[in-house]
């Protein structure tokens, strides 16, 4: 997702700057290419080498040392940048960043760009609630910094309270949000994703082998793009993504009941959930214990939640999945015309890289036209910026207002 991005660390004199080097490793990972600066302070908690080890690329610590071109590194740096991250980000940078002040390369470099800058606070939690440290965030975030929530837990003083620096993935979610154009500003996407757990007994339960991987994706990818999203997801062990609201459910008749309360708010609906069709007849109290006996398992359907509200859809944009096995372009055309779809994302389980527990997918889009698009095998982000592109293009056609 951030694949080619040039990001520009700023690491300050706080105890969570060992973390920044996490979120270096975090970055590269993701193909971003990294530069460091790190303040004075910066370095009594961190080595310079340990950026440099992970970032492959000189780190920057001084004003008056010019970069390897003879350029003005404050300059320079803030030419190269997409964006600008500061993380951890102390009481003293946010103070210098909100009054002006420019007596280090780090602050420097600050007044020099007009690049995306996203500010991570973390300190102790009464620094953090100091009016003055909080009239300074305040300051920033008017002047356009994006600036990120500090986290509750343990902080280095032994003591719990607000002040710990994101995770590094919460943070490389908020740089990806950043840098994504917000061409979905004023869509409210409500997305299914997971399976669903059917209970038997207290302790079984019938499942599918769904992971959640691709609603998730679509979640993060719309909310980058500036849509307000509720996610609802059935058990997954899948991190909770930042800035979306979560109804987590478990059974099918949960997953109903969730969209149907959330469905006249949205505007967009998408299905990507993989919700049993059916439940056992009856629950037991207790445990079912073994016996020498055959057992017969007596099923029930479960609600059709598309059906359900492709009733109601109006002029709402409605997606759904089809995961097959055989058949894949008739069954999916056929389940995209009985629940009224505009269109479905289709694909096969038989196929290498497509489907449950992956982080890639290969699908085909098929439109209630009867346009088929065939798509190659990609990751799940990828997949879900394509579905959302058709999701784009038929709110266009269809001459969709904003609500």
């Amino acid at each position: 997702m951030l694949n080619g991005k040039k990001i520009v660390l700023g690491v300050t004199g706080g105890i969570a700057a060992y973390k920044a080097a996490e979120l270096t490793r975090a970055l590269i990972k993701e193909g971003a290419q990294v530069k460091v600066i790190m303040t004075k302070s910066a370095g009594e908690f961190i080595s310079p080498l340990t950026f440099q080890t992970l970032s492959g690329d000189m780190v920057y610590t001084d004003m008056f040392v010019p970069t390897a071109k003879y350029d003005m590194a404050h300059i320079t740096l803030a030419e190269f940048a997409d964006v600008f991250v500061i993380a951890p980000a102390t009481g003293n940078i946010i103070g210098k960043i909100a009054s002006g002040v420019a007596d280090d390369l780090l602050s420097t470099t600050i007044m020099a760009t007009d690049k995306p800058t996203l500010i991570c606070p973390a300190m102790n939690d009464k620094m953090l609630a100091n009016p003055v440290v909080q009239d300074n965030i305040d300051k920033l975030k008017k002047y356009g910094y994006a600036v990120m929530d500090s986290t509750f837990g343990e902080l280095a003083c032994k003591t719990s309270g607000s002040g710990r620096l994101p995770e590094a993935s919460a943070i490389v979610e908020e740089i990806a949000a950043l840098l994504t154009p917000k061409d979905l500003t004023g869509e409210r996407i409500l997305v299914t994703a997971g399976p669903t757990e059917e209970p038997l007994d207290p302790v079984r339960f019938i499942t599918n082998l769904s992971s959640g991987k691709m609603g998730y994706a679509l979640a993060r990818v719309a909310r980058w793009r500036g849509a307000q999203v509720t996610l609802i997801t059935g058990p997954t062990d899948l991190s909770l993504p930042p800035g979306i609201e979560v109804v987590q459910i478990r059974t099918a008749q949960e997953m109903y009941e969730a969209v149907l309360e959330h469905f006249k708010k949205s505007t967009i609906i998408i299905k990507a959930a993989a919700v049993a069709d059916f439940r056992p007849a009856s629950l037991a109290k207790e445990k079912i214990k073994k016996s020498n006996q055959s057992f017969s398992l007596m099923l029930e359907r479960n609600p059709d939640i598309i059906s359900e509200i492709s009733k109601n859809k109006g002029n709402r944009i409605l997606v759904g999945f089809a995961m097959e096995t055989q058949n894949l372009l008739a069954n999916a055309q056929d389940k995209l015309k009985r629940k009224k779809m505009d269109f479905i994302v289709a694909n096969n389980l038989r196929e290498e890289g497509a489907g449950f527990q992956t982080d890639t997918n290969i699908i085909t889009i098929i439109d209630s036209s009867g346009n088929v698009e065939a798509l190659p095998k990609m990751t799940k982000i990828d997949a879900a910026v394509k579905i959302l592109d058709r999701i784009k293009d038929t709110t266009r056609r269809k001459g969709k207002r904003k609500k």
